[in-house]
This record gives C-alpha cells, sequence and structure tokens, in this order.
C-alpha cells in the first residue's frame, strides 16, 4: 500500500509539474509617464505587449491563480484589471483617491488598495470589484503586503514613519508599529513570523517580530535611499534596492550585513523574484527599462525596455 501511495503521489507530482511547466511566465511593468503596462515573456526577455491604462499607473499585483492582473492608476483614481493571457483590460472601476500600492489576501478574493492623499486603504471585492470598506491608516501610506499565512496585511506610511497592520479577517488595524523614516517596501517571511521593511530617508532595513510587533533590529544598508526588500524563500538573503544610489543591494537575512552591491541605474526602485528565485526583476526609472539580476552571480544579465518611467512590476504564470 505504502508503494501503491508514493506511486500516486509521484503521478500527482508530474501532474501538476507538467501543468505548470504549460503555461506562460511574464513580467508586468507599470510606466507612470507613458500610461501604459510592459508585458516581458520571462523565457526569452522580449517585449510581448503593451496595455494602454489610466493615468500614472504604479501598483501592479497578480490573483494566485496567474490570470489577472491588477494595476493601479494613481491620477485616474482607478483601478484596471488585466487579463494576462490575453493582455486586455477587462474592467476600470473607482478605487479611492490616489491609488498607488496594492496586494490581494491569500485565497485572492480581497484587494486591498493604498491610497496616499486619502490616507486609507480601499477594500475591494476581487470578484465583483465592489468596494467594501475603507480602512484610515498612517500619512501618506505607500504600499501593502500581505502575510503568507493568511493573517496580516501591512501597509507602510511614509510620512507618519510606521506601519499599520490590519487583521485580515476583519479588516480592522490591529497595531501601529513605529519605524525608522520613510517606509516604503516591505516582505514577510515566509513564515510569516518576520517582516522586512526598508526605510528610505533612514537608509537601513528594519526586521519586525511579528509575534511582538515591534521592530527588532535595523540595519544600515550602505546604499542611499533604499525603497524595496525582497526575500529568497528560505530567508537566507535579502535584496534592498536604492533609487539614489542606483544598485541592489545583498544582505545577508540573519545578520544583515551586505554580501554584495549589484550596479543597476538610476532610480531602481521595486522588484519582483522569479518563482525558482533565479532572477529577480528590478524598474530602473531614469533608464526607462527593467533589470534582469542572476541571482547565483549576482550581476545584470539583461535590460529590457519598458516605457517611460517605470514604477511597478509583477510576475504572473500565465496558464
Amino acid at each position: 500500500m505504502r508503494r501503491s501511495a508514493l506511486a500516486g503521489l509521484v503521478l500527482l507530482v508530474l501532474a501538476l509539474g507538467s501543468t505548470r511547466a504549460g503555461a506562460e511566465l511574464r513580467v508586468f511593468v507599470t510606466n507612470e509617464k507613458s500610461d501604459d503596462v510592459t508585458v516581458i515573456d520571462a523565457a526569452t526577455r522580449a517585449v510581448v505587449g503593451t496595455i494602454k491604462v489610466g493615468k500614472r499607473p504604479r501598483g501592479v499585483a497578480v490573483s494566485p491563480d496567474g490570470r489577472k492582473v491588477y494595476v493601479s492608476n494613481s491620477n485616474s483614481d482607478s483601478l484596471s484589471v488585466v487579463d494576462a493571457k490575453t493582455l486586455e483590460v477587462l474592467s476600470t472601476v473607482p478605487a479611492g483617491v490616489d491609488p498607488e500600492g496594492l496586494t490581494l489576501n491569500r485565497a485572492g478574493t480581497t484587494l486591498y488598495v493604498v491610497n496616499e492623499n486619502e490616507l486609507s486603504v480601499t477594500v475591494l471585492d476581487a470578484a465583483s470589484l465592489a468596494v467594501r470598506k475603507k480602512i484610515p491608516v498612517g500619512k501618506e501610506p505607500e504600499t501593502a503586503v500581505a502575510s503568507p499565512d493568511g493573517k496580516w496585511i501591512a501597509v507602510s506610511n511614509e510620512t507618519s514613519d510606521d506601519i499599520h497592520v490590519i487583521a485580515a479577517a476583519s479588516d480592522t488595524v490591529v497595531k501601529q508599529i513605529p519605524v525608522p523614516k520613510n517606509p516604503r517596501g516591505m516582505r514577510f517571511t515566509a513564515d510569516s513570523r518576520q517582516l522586512f521593511v526598508a526605510s528610505e530617508q533612514a537608509h537601513v532595513v528594519s526586521v519586525i517580530d511579528m509575534a511582538e510587533m515591534r521592530v527588532a533590529k535595523s540595519a544600515p544598508t550602505g546604499g542611499s535611499r533604499p525603497v524595496d526588500v525582497v526575500l529568497t524563500p528560505d530567508g537566507s538573503r535579502l535584496y534592498v534596492s536604492h533609487g539614489q544610489s542606483g544598485d541592489v543591494r545583498v544582505l545577508d537575512g540573519a545578520s544583515l550585513n551586505v554580501l554584495a552591491v549589484i550596479a543597476v541605474g538610476p532610480r531602481t526602485w521595486w522588484m519582483a523574484l522569479s518563482p525558482d528565485a533565479r532572477f529577480l526583476y528590478a524598474t530602473v526609472g531614469r533608464a526607462n527599462e527593467l533589470a534582469v539580476i542572476d541571482t547565483r552571480s549576482n550581476t545584470v544579465v539583461a535590460r529590457v525596455p519598458c516605457g517611460t518611467l517605470p514604477w511597478g512590476v509583477a510576475i504572473a504564470d500565465t496558464p
């Protein structure tokens, strides 16, 4: 029976693997000055399409099934929903004043859109796109990330220098955590026990202990104006982008010591890691391109032209 069960498990894994192998990995980049989204085939690094959306697109997120891409249009006060396969704009709906960063809950049923000029988060039903709630947060909220365990939505607030933690079950703020000046990008560890935060004007990365809801430690990155932070799946390394020094720095996940410096380009901002953690994609705003970094060699191996002033980036494993 054990052999039979094992054989069945192997067949299931092979079937799932072949299904994913049939999918196409696409990289979606929002361009805030050209009001469009550049779509890149991750395998060939060729641009496969350009999608016109609203004014000043910034935040971008992908549904868990890889079928839909959500784009926040800051100057249009709207959210565009894009079919990840056909690249058609399926709908555009109101999403609060000045929507910027956004994320989905673990189940992909709820969208959280950060409204910078409204000091709030707009909560939308992912299926109907109806607004369910407005959640007040701090001053100049920037972006939001969801914890892998489905419990938390963290919102960074640039001017009030704190992180608002929203309980996903109730959509209420349960904690305000002070952090160093000008927090922007964040990432949870895979076990959801820690939240890493990049503070742009403090030039540091902080680690928040989610059990105690406080900053456990902070460390300088060595670069100027860190914007985003991405972790490897095992949490052993983190990548920190820097807008002013134009680089991505590789830090040890435990000690926060700098291991490597990767020269990327002016206004290196938001990043996304490929599902296999082999490649890191970073928007380079002033160069109007997306940099592709090989995480084994810590070098830029490709540069893909995008629209004008690329901002956000997300990866869709498109069926």
